[in-house]
């Protein structure tokens, strides 16, 4: 019972955050979800009517929403995918060699995860820039007219992902090349004395005995493509005309710009509902993983 007690006790703290600053404001945005709460009610709680579900009614029809809603969906298609082979890709050609100069190249990876957004912002933003960016410049070498990088509809959604996921690979990069840290070099000996080729390792070894590396960085990286916001933010701000719009900047702006917080409570409510159902299909999928 006494250690029963103290293992309690150890874990009350990390309770009590996640409680507060996790399941707390959850409830909270359901509350406020079913109301007409904006900037004037935070002053003045008489001034904050129940209106049922209205807010829900009007998210549904509302076809801004929809257009963030499926810009999010498109660039979590593009952008997951990539994050995750691309990452396990250069993992591995990282753990093929203990140098000094591969250990220097991991740093080097994971720079972009802990560089300020407006950093990234500012520097992309020149190279993205139509009349004297870098990447235009070059194409113009091969005698390519210019690109629209951030300001046509179509282009932007590229843009905007590819910089995600620039930013993104150093995070996971270092997850699998921790866990492969933890692959038995005897399983990588006895293929190697079998004749098996660093391909046939690779796939037959090395890959299968990362599934859950792999299930972990899969669930995080589609949750935060889920909840994208800072590239577009910072570099369109939405635009041109909604194009790069997520979901989590649409909520910013009805919530924030045009103070309707019952709105984007709403909103952030199917947000929510939608990542967690789809995580828990990636749970129930790795749990029949398993099993099998």
């Amino acid at each position: 019972m006494k250690t029963r007690l103290t293992g309690y006790a150890f874990i009350t703290p990390a309770m009590l955050l996640l409680l507060t600053f996790g399941v707390l404001p959850i409830a909270v945005a359901v509350v406020v979800s079913f109301t007409d709460m904006n900037l004037a009610g935070l002053g003045d709680w008489s001034r904050i009517r129940f209106i049922g579900t209205e807010n829900y009614d009007e998210l549904l029809r509302d076809g801004s929403f929809w257009q963030a809603l499926g810009n999010t969906g498109l660039f979590a298609v593009m952008g997951v995918p990539t994050v995750i082979v691309l990452s396990m890709v250069i993992a591995l050609a990282l753990n093929r060699s203990q140098s000094r100069f591969f250990r220097l190249l991991r740093s080097f990876y994971f720079v972009p995860a802990i560089t300020a957004i407006v950093a990234i912002a500012l520097v992309w933003g020149y190279l993205f820039n139509t009349q004297f960016g870098l990447l235009n410049h070059l194409l113009s070498l091969v005698g390519i007219a210019p690109v629209q990088w951030l300001s046509d509809p179509v282009i932007v959604k590229f843009s905007v992902v590819l910089v995600a996921v620039w930013r993104g690979l150093g995070l996971n990069v270092i997850i699998f090349l921790a866990a492969l840290q933890g692959v038995p070099k005897e399983y990588l000996e006895a293929a190697s004395i079998d004749g098996a080729s660093e391909w046939r390792k690779t796939v037959s070894i090395v890959i299968p005995l990362l599934r859950f590396a792999i299930f972990f960085v899969t669930i995080t990286t589609v949750i935060a493509w889920l909840q994208f916001f800072d590239e577009p933010f910072v570099l369109t701000k939405g635009g041109p005309l909604g194009a790069s719009t997520s979901i989590s900047l649409f909520l910013y702006q009805k919530g924030f710009s045009a103070s309707q917080f019952g709105y984007a409570s709403a909103g952030s409510v199917l947000l929510f509902a939608i990542i967690a159902g789809i995580t828990l299909i990636q749970l129930r999928l790795r749990r029949r993983d398993v099993e099998y």
